[in-house]
């Protein structure tokens, strides 16, 4: 068998030992020495780091493919995803100024453009109104969807110049933001009873997908600030799969469109049916008769 191992072709050799170190290649692969511990904690870290990168890549896509068929997010929270993108951009920008390897972060990346593009289209469905009675689009969230955009570069650009001292501290600052971006939706799907237009791949793939980078993350980096984030992220990840299991097959209460009642032009109008037939009066003065005032036409006044 080690004889096949160790003349395996080079497309195949040559990315292994990039991905898991030429001692450890020998060792697993061309020695099938699968006692060495150190080694297979490695690979098994790699393999699923790798895994996590490659459905990152698509996590949320499910996602945004329900808001456009829709045509509507109703029931997914703005301020959820919001400090959700957050979170995964400091995370990202944190890992890549670190030197990490890419395979221990790589999703963040696809998430974060993800993210981004569901939080704007969130903000392009929002109903018009204050009062959020309509579920018509309002043509004036265009320049919200634009500036929600230019809000998005300037805070990648000012984490990638930020001194690294206080990037540790955003860093820090992911646990807390974690927890409360996933509070209000949290909180949304309770108070609909339903899940509405929220991805049960996307949630389902965010808890296997934080349960793994637990291990990777001891494996590879050692990192107790990545580490806890990812905690608190499954323990959230699963109060939300939980959710759409309890709230299966409901759907997010619709609310009717109230439109401002046109004003008549014309006010007290009286069909020519409805007038009633002239009575006629008497004077005792004159002894001429007259028709008594009957009810007339009134022209609103604008």
């Amino acid at each position: 068998m080690t004889t096949i191992t160790r003349n395996l072709p080079s497309f195949i050799r040559d990315p292994a030992i990039g991905l898991i170190g030429t001692r450890c290649y020998i060792s697993l692969v061309e020695n099938l020495h699968i006692a060495d511990t150190v080694c297979l904690k490695l690979a098994i870290s790699k393999a699923l780091g790798v895994a996590i990168v490659l459905g990152g890549a698509v996590m949320k896509i499910p996602q945004l493919l329900l808001i456009l068929r829709a045509r509507h997010a109703r029931g997914l929270s703005l301020p959820a995803f919001a400090l959700e993108t957050l979170a995964y951009l400091i995370t990202l920008v944190y890992a890549y100024r670190n030197s990490y390897p890419f395979s221990t972060y790589g999703e963040n990346l696809f998430l974060t453009i993800q993210n981004i593009a569901i939080t704007l289209l969130i903000i392009y469905y929002m109903p018009s109104g204050q009062n959020h009675l309509t579920t018509k689009r309002a043509k004036s969230n265009a320049p919200s969807v634009l500036i929600g955009g230019v809000i998005s570069a300037v805070a990648s650009y000012t984490l990638l110049i930020l001194p690294m001292n206080m990037l540790q501290l955003l860093q820090l600052g992911t646990v807390p933001i974690s927890l409360f971006s996933k509070i209000p939706q949290i909180r949304e799907n309770h108070r609909n009873q339903s899940t509405g237009q929220l991805s049960v791949f996307a949630v389902a793939s965010q808890v296997f997908g934080c349960a793994a980078r637990l291990f990777t993350t001891v494996t590879e980096m050692g990192d107790s600030l990545v580490f806890a984030g990812f905690a608190l992220a499954l323990v959230l990840n699963v109060a939300l799969g939980a959710q759409i299991w309890m709230y299966w097959g409901r759907s997010v209460p619709s609310t009717k469109e109230h439109w401002p009642r046109e004003k008549d032009d014309f006010a007290n109008v009286v069909e020519p049916s409805e007038i009633p037939n002239a009575q006629y009066q008497t004077s005792h003065l004159t002894g001429n008769t007259a028709p008594a005032a009957g009810r007339r036409w009134a022209r609103k006044v604008d």
